[in-house]
């Protein structure tokens, strides 16, 4: 059995430091506040917003849930967005993403506040990411991808990183925060040919496709380090990854299970978002 990085460690580390600055604030009469703007009942969501509430209430960080009819206008949704916006007591929005097809998100992530879009949905967000702007908010999943590597010491430095997946939400931010920490990126997507010898030359490989499975041990070298992002379930419901675990456990030298890695760190990072953007609300 190689090392697996499991999340839960890396999780807990950081909660007992989001913990300490949360009771500070508090002592100063602000409670840094999480809302969560949820349309429908997809099953993926609520199991993100159930861990969520578990991990803001370790820290102390207050939640609130809105739940939305799946049949919502994309006018209506602006409106209570902008309710949230001027909501004082409001630090950080989530929205849940995809949204209905009837929703045009191409407006929705225009309209949310940037400087409360504690998961990246705003445009000037992903810009402050492309620049290295550190008073903007990364994609909370990408940034723990990111978190763990650093509590597992891997060394970025100079190192051959692939990453599958190129959406915004993990693929492209997670490559720049690579690229920031002086790692070697390529990108490769369900179009890339010979997908699994462009990734069997990576000495860490970041699998965030979407498909469950697809990477076997075809797709990796021997000692390499493998960090699955995907979340899929497969023909019997259980949880899986993009990454085949039996296979390719004994050929990596690390790799994270799913469910119990990538997951586990990003309530914590989403935690840590709300408390840094009341931070800059509160001038502190």
């Amino acid at each position: 059995m190689k090392e697996q990085m499991i999340g839960k460690p890396a999780a807990e580390r950081l909660t007992e430091n989001l913990k300490i600055e949360t009771d500070l604030l508090i002592e100063k009469g602000i409670k840094p506040k999480l809302l969560i703007m949820r349309v429908g009942e997809k099953s993926d969501d609520l199991a993100y917003e159930k861990g969520a509430l578990s991990r803001c209430s370790k820290i102390g960080v207050g939640v609130e849930v809105r739940g939305f009819s799946e049949h919502i206008t994309t006018e209506e949704f602006i409106a209570e967005i902008e309710k949230a916006n001027n909501d004082t007591e409001i630090h950080g929005i989530l929205i849940f993403r995809p949204l209905p097809k009837q929703i045009d998100e191409n407006i929705i992530k225009h309209i949310i506040s940037p400087k409360k879009d504690i998961d990246c949905f705003n445009p000037i967000n992903s810009s402050k990411l492309l620049e290295g702007d550190k008073t903007g908010f990364a994609p909370c999943t990408a940034e723990a991808v990111m978190q763990l590597l650093k509590h597992y010491n891997v060394d970025l430095t100079g190192k051959r990183t692939v990453v599958i997946g190129r959406s915004m939400v993990i693929g492209k931010p997670v490559a720049l925060m690579l690229l920031n920490e002086n790692a070697t990126v390529t990108i490769c997507h369900s179009k890339t040919k010979d997908l699994n010898q462009v990734c069997a030359e990576a000495d860490i490989l970041i699998a965030a496709l979407g498909k469950a499975k697809i990477v076997d041990d075809k797709f990796i070298k021997e000692g390499a380090i493998i960090i699955d992002v995907g979340i899929n379930v497969d023909e019997a419901g259980n949880m899986v990854g993009d990454v085949d675990f039996e296979k390719c456990n004994d050929k990596a030298a690390m790799i994270t299970p799913v469910p119990g890695g990538v997951g586990s760190v990003t309530t914590t990072i989403l935690a840590s978002h709300v408390i840094k953007a009341c931070k800059y609300m509160n001038k502190i």
